[in-house]
């Protein structure tokens, strides 16, 4: 329990809220999509404080999950850990629980405990937003084609693969409802 508590405090810090702060913008909660992660950044101030932010969400989970995998915790806690990394920054305790959608610390997450699926997932939202233009579509398709990739390259992970694609997917609902509006905003201008 104790290291879920940890996962969930650290995932709860939200790098793009001290990334912006350092770098004297304005809080990417109060301006743009209002989300406070990769996309919102990448869209507002850059590439250069959203290669910051992605960076950091990624790396900010992966000590807690990569302890829990050399304890040789079972399979099923290195999985809650993850998850609670993912539930810390989807509802931070440090900023009233308004968080992001967790696809880079999804990332990172995964980084550690299925590494293969990790790269295709990313490949696949890389592919995806560089044609698209539109990082939810990119971030919906990454959580699907993780757990399929477990399939090949991880069954042991599946489920908690597949726990984790659902709480981002589950945290892209606006998103959804935007894009069958035609109203999702672009990660830049056609």
């Amino acid at each position: 329990m104790t290291w879920i508590v940890i996962g969930y405090l650290s995932g709860s810090w939200l790098a793009a809220i001290s990334v912006c702060r350092l770098a004297g913008v304005r809080d990417p909660r109060r301006c743009g999509s209002g989300n406070p992660g990769f996309s919102n950044v990448l869209r507002l101030y850059g590439p250069r404080l959203a290669g910051a932010t992605l960076f950091l969400d990624a790396l900010k989970g992966m000590p807690v999950v990569l302890a829990s995998k050399m304890l040789a915790l079972p399979v099923s806690w290195q999985g809650f850990i993850g998850l609670s990394v993912l539930v810390g920054h989807s509802y931070p305790v440090w900023y009233g629980f308004r968080g992001g959608k967790a696809v880079a610390c999804a990332f990172g997450v995964l980084l550690v405990l299925v590494p293969g699926v990790a790269l295709l997932s990313a490949m696949t939202w890389g592919l995806l937003a560089w044609r698209l233009k539109t990082a939810a579509i990119a971030s919906l398709a990454s959580a699907l084609v993780a757990p399929l990739a477990c399939v090949w390259l991880a069954p042991a992970y599946i489920s908690v693969v597949g726990g984790l694609s659902l709480l981002v997917i589950l945290r892209h609902g606006l998103n959804i409802r935007r894009l069958r509006r035609g109203e999702e905003p672009r990660l830049r201008k056609p």
